[in-house]
């Protein structure tokens, strides 16, 4: 499949008519094409045209595809070995900083997604056709991508040819560059923004295990929903799978699968993961209104929302809402989110008497089955359960689901991810029951949260979980991920600044209970919008980017960045065997933490803050001395040593810019 709208070589495009470029342009939009952008069009042939004229050869595509998220590069030129990333803003009389992130976002996501391009030099360049000359310095990075390079067009061959002249290699196939596969790893959130597109959840993972494995998975649960359709009876499907693997995505793959596949199931994705509904919420409906404009449609922030909600919704207000009727929901497919996060019968029984409901004695597994057993034929539901995610008290876990249908509902089918019969200790069960199906497709065993390591989880268990040695080990597997400790806050700044390009985002984590890192500017209990700190650019001071707001493990359980610092209080100590206590504080004082559930919320948190990042983390831990009795030294360094022991590299001081 051809990726974009026009491409010839060098010879072949200045033979080409404008009108005849212009004409395979119009005809290969996805949307209908507007004046202003076939003028748009002409001024890029011509300039093009002109700047490829002056070059020994070349080879240039326009309108080049991107499919994760649909975005197209206005140009890509082959020439001298390397690959020139072009984007015009024709008419422009300045270099924007969304625009210079916007070229940049290209080039990486050629070289981090595009296979022909992992080893090649690629510049992005930005052409504002009316502002001012810029002096260019070529400079490309580790891994091979130039600073941007700014100009107005007037010197565009003279650019190439310098950079071509300083790091160009071996002549390039355009045929197999262009056909070169792309394998892309997107953020939840750009995830979310395809899915709703209808791409196929196979186009948007970079893995092909990933992609196979999430591939499977689909298909065995639409063949359970399809044999319960069509057998008139009930099903639940558990799907498990390890932290990255893309529990979420397979969830919101099928909600969108089934969507379009039967409308009269009206399938939805139920998360009680409030920040997760919220930034997706938010980011699905700014896209569709990007995605209207360039339609030439309107869409209404309202109408837009409207929508959205409907595919996305908060399985608290699903609750509710059950709560206050008696039929069936119009529902027929259910995927919950984080369901091992649901709530025990106590925990909701408190909640519910606050509400009025004083009888109240179902656990949250419980009453949301019942609701969908109200239909006198067929439903089913889906249940993804992540492990080592339970970060807070009341929180039932998978057994609490399994125990509900063991006692109510008898005549439901239970399909079970393989993992959970083979390891249940490892999700909390003492017993697996006796009648139900086991499947494989049901276990993600693929990370693919971050495209530079599969190994990250697994390190960062190792390191919560008092393995410093196994951890050790598994820091020399980390590849291209970058696992970093520093005891300067500012120096963890400055690197997230180094590291941060284009469109990629950084931010500061914090355990919510970090109170004693209020010295160092660390307040955790100053809350966040989570929408703008996930989707505000990075000159919005509410955004992550600006490196200012300290998101917790309720902001960003089931999100993730391309880079953050984990900032670490002494809630986690260090003892004499390498083991961690998890202590909290309280009042004025810390204190011991005796309860179970208590000790593994803690570290849980820290698990879920330790494997946020697609690139690289940092870690920093204060520097302490004895003038504070709450911020005693050997707690600090103590663990500072123990992250150093595990394989976590220390970090030199960086000049602050």
């Amino acid at each position: 499949m051809r990726r974009a709208d026009y491409q010839a070589c060098r010879e072949q495009f200045l033979s080409d008519s404008d009108s005849f470029i212009l004409g395979c342009l119009t005809e290969n939009s996805l949307f209908a094409v507007e004046q202003q952008q076939r003028n748009a069009w002409l001024w890029i042939i011509n300039h093009l045209k002109g700047a490829v004229a002056d070059l020994p050869e070349g080879y240039v595509f326009l309108e080049f595809a991107i499919p994760r998220m649909g975005r197209r590069v206005d140009a890509v030129v082959l020439s001298g070995g390397s690959v020139f990333v072009l984007e015009y803003k024709v008419g422009s009389e300045k270099f924007h900083s969304a625009d210079v992130d916007q070229v940049v976002g290209y080039a990486l996501d050629l070289k981090n997604f595009h296979e022909p391009s992992h080893c090649l030099p690629i510049f992005p360049i930005l052409i504002a056709t009316h502002a001012k000359p810029v002096g260019a310095g070529f400079c490309l990075a580790d891994d091979g991508v130039g600073e941007p390079i700014l100009s107005n067009g007037g010197n565009l061959a003279q650019l190439i040819l310098d950079a071509v002249r300083g790091f160009g290699g071996d002549p390039i196939d355009p045929v197999t560059w262009g056909d070169g596969r792309y394998k892309p790893t997107p953020t939840i959130i750009e995830a979310a923004q395809a899915l709703y597109r209808n791409h196929r959840v196979d186009d948007i993972t970079r893995s092909e295990a990933g992609a196979e494995n999430l591939s499977g998975t689909a298909e065995y649960v639409s063949s359970v929903i399809n044999a319960s359709k069509q057998s008139g009876i009930k099903s639940v499907c558990f799907i498990t799978g390890i932290p990255g693997s893309g529990k979420t995505l397979a969830g919101l793959n099928l909600a969108n699968l089934r969507t379009q596949n039967a409308v009269d199931e009206y399938a939805v994705f139920l998360s009680g993961n409030g920040p997760l509904v919220k930034v997706l919420r938010a980011a699905l409906s700014r896209d569709q209104r990007v995605q209207a404009k360039a339609q030439g449609v309107k869409v209404s922030r309202v109408g837009g929302a409207r929508s959205v909600d409907q595919f996305i919704q908060n399985i608290h207000h699903f609750r509710d809402e059950n709560l206050r009727s008696t039929k069936p929901p119009v529902e027929r497919v259910v995927i919950f989110d984080e369901a091992q996060r649901a709530w025990d019968a106590e925990m909701l029984g408190r909640f519910m008497r606050k509400r009025g409901f004083h009888d109240f004695m179902d656990s949250e597994p419980e009453f949301l089955l019942s609701v969908m057993d109200r239909h006198v034929d067929w439903c089913t539901v889906i249940c993804l359960v992540g492990n080592g995610q339970e970060i807070n008290t009341g929180e039932a876990g998978l057994g609490e689901w399994l125990t509900a249908l063991g006692k109510r509902f008898p005549n439901w089918r239970v399909h079970l991810s393989d993992r959970i019969v083979k390891e249940p200790d490892t999700f909390g069960l003492s017993e697996i029951p006796g009648s139900l199906t086991t499947a494989r497709e049901l276990h993600l065993s693929t990370a693919i949260r971050s495209f530079r390591s599969e190994c990250v989880s697994e390190f960062a268990s190792a390191i919560i979980d008092g393995k410093p040695k196994e951890a050790l080990a598994l820091s020399k597997e980390l590849a291209e991920f970058e696992f970093r400790i520093t005891r300067r806050l500012d120096t963890a700044r400055e690197w997230l600044r180094r590291h941060r390009r284009g469109t990629e985002r950084a931010g500061l984590l914090a355990f919510s209970n970090a109170v004693r890192l209020k010295p160092d500017g660390i307040f955790v209990k100053a809350r966040i919008e989570q929408e703008d700190w996930f989707l505000a650019d990075r000159s919005d001071i509410r955004s992550s980017d600006y490196l200012e707001d300290i998101a917790t493990e309720f902001d960003v359980q089931g999100l993730e960045l391309d880079w953050v610092c984990v900032c670490v209080d002494a809630n986690l100590r260090i003892t004499k065997d390498k083991r961690i206590d998890p202590v909290r504080f309280r009042g004025t004082r810390w204190e011991t933490v005796n309860d179970r559930d208590r000790r593994r919320y803690i570290l849980n948190a820290h698990r879920v803050l330790l494997t946020r990042a697609r690139q690289g983390v940092v870690i920093f831990v204060p520097e302490c001395d004895e003038s504070d009795h709450t911020r005693v030294p050997k707690w600090y360094d103590d663990l500072y040593s123990y992250f150093v022991d595990c394989g976590v590299q220390k970090l030199p001081d960086l000049q602050v810019t």
